[in-house]
């Protein structure tokens, strides 16, 4: 029985790797497979991500910067630090107060097939 290889994404340091764009949103897709879809974004200040929503539950995670992000009917301020896990079709949009670097995590798969 042959071993099937591990396929892993190592990045010593994202804040090297990649920083918010002069002017706009930046995006670079980190791991994409069935299972999950991570992405770091880059947004300058003042930009907008209109509230949309999406079919599969998904994390934000701020690395740094500051933005308001809707969340639902809520508006919650995050920093550097801040989480927020949001379940399948809840509206969510993101406005940065300043620029700003954010990890998205998708996760596609249910939890049975993770194994």
């Amino acid at each position: 029985m042959s071993e099937k290889p591990m396929n892993y994404t190592f990045l010593a340091d994202l804040h090297r790797e990649f920083a918010p764009p002069e002017d706009g949103i930046l995006s670079r897709i980190l791991h994409k497979d069935e299972k999950v879809n991570v992405t770091l974004f880059g947004f300058s200040s003042g930009q907008e991500l209109s509230a949309h929503s999406a079919p599969t539950p998904a994390i934000l995670y701020f690395l740094d910067g500051e933005a308001e992000v809707q969340l639902g009917e809520d508006k919650v301020n995050a920093q550097s630090g801040s989480f927020v896990y949001m379940p399948p079709m809840l509206a969510h949009g993101i406005s940065a107060k300043s620029p700003v670097r954010m990890l998205l995590i998708q996760i596609k798969a249910g939890t049975d097939r993770l194994s």
